[in-house]
Order: structure tokens, then C-alpha cells, then sequence
């Protein structure tokens, strides 16, 4: 009995310590499927979604300069409200009714490592 409570908690031990990957993996993810098909696997901008004909230019996550402009209220405000609540593109939906507000500040926090800058204070 005691052999199997070693065991059990062992698992459970695993399984958390192997959490902190799995949610660096997940920011990623998050990333790629809600923001690259405009911004970008890099965030550069220029997702499949961006042609000639696309309405407007998504923002660069990379641009430290522009970046730095942004606190990461900003940021995380245009993720659930969508571009219009910045005055921005229509075309930025808002994901307030998809995504977690965990989910939303792990995006905010992937996109500041794209651009390497801090969040305007």
C-alpha cells in the first residue's frame, strides 16, 4: 500500500513539474493557431492570411521600438475587445468570448518575448 502511494505521488509530482513545458508549449500553440494566420509564426506581420488585398497591415510584434509603446493592458485589451476598441482594424477580432483570461496573458506575455522589450509603464 505505502509502495503505491510512493507511486501515485511520484506521477503526480511528474506530471506538475512537466506542467511548466507543456505551458510554454501551450503559448506557443495559443499563438499559432489564434494570431498566425495574420501576425505571423513570427509575428513579423505577415501571416497567409495578409495579401495585397488584405484591408490593413497586422502589427509587427517583433518592432521593439512600437512594442515598447504598448503596456501589456493594451495589449491584452486588444486581444478580448478586438482592434475597433483601439481604434484599430475591424479585421482584429475580439477573443473575450474564446480565450481564457489565463489563455489571454499567456499571449501577452508570448508576444513580449517576440519582441524582446518591456510593457510601457
Amino acid at each position: 500500500m505505502l509502495r503505491q502511494i510512493q507511486a501515485i505521488l511520484l506521477f503526480i509530482c511528474f506530471g506538475l513539474l512537466s506542467m511548466g513545458s507543456v505551458y510554454a508549449a501551450g503559448a506557443e500553440q495559443l499563438f499559432k493557431f489564434y494570431c498566425a494566420q495574420c501576425h505571423g509564426l513570427e509575428g513579423k506581420g505577415n501571416g497567409p492570411n495578409v495579401t495585397e488585398s488584405f484591408a490593413t497591415d497586422p502589427r509587427d510584434f517583433t518592432d521593439r521600438a512600437e512594442m515598447e509603446k504598448l503596456s501589456d493592458a493594451d495589449i491584452k485589451n486588444v486581444i478580448l475587445d478586438g482592434g475597433p476598441s483601439a481604434s484599430k482594424s475591424e479585421l482584429m477580432p475580439p477573443w473575450s468570448k474564446t480565450l481564457t483570461e489565463e489563455e489571454v496573458d499567456t499571449l501577452v506575455s508570448y508576444i513580449r518575448k517576440l519582441c524582446k522589450c518591456q510593457a510601457k509603464q
